[in-house]
């Protein structure tokens, strides 16, 4: 089994800055991309930053200058640097990892169990 554990997040005003990190763990062989992703209340879920084993960062229109995403690959944790947080970002804020288990010829994509941000303007 693989699980995906997150953590940070929290209430912020406009203009704070937040960290969340998100470490996978269980029969893993290897992680290929790890992203985060975001939900806010009557929306659907959208990608905010994806990062790839030695590949550059990829962000969303939005987040682009303010957050950064980063990876410890010794760690299998995958981390989001959340700077100048407007009250627009306010969402739950899942992780996502392309895993392939131990055993297994294929990736998989596993999800964090979702943490809550909310900025306060």
């Amino acid at each position: 089994q693989v699980q995906l554990v997150q953590s940070g997040g929290g209430l912020v005003q406009t203009g704070g800055s937040l960290r969340l990190s998100c470490a996978a763990s269980g029969s893993i062989f290897s992680v290929n991309a790890m992203g985060w992703y975001r939900q806010a209340p009557g929306k659907q879920r959208e990608l905010v930053a994806t990062i790839t084993v030695g590949g550059p960062p990829n962000y969303t229109d939005s987040v682009k200058g303010r957050f950064t995403i980063s990876r410890d690959n010794a760690k299998n944790t995958v981390y989001l640097q959340m700077n100048s947080l407007k009250p627009e970002d306010t969402a739950v804020y899942y992780c996502n990892a392309k895993v392939r288990r131990g055993g297994s010829s294929y990736y998989s994509d596993y999800w964090g169990q979702g943490t809550q941000v909310t900025v306060s303007s």
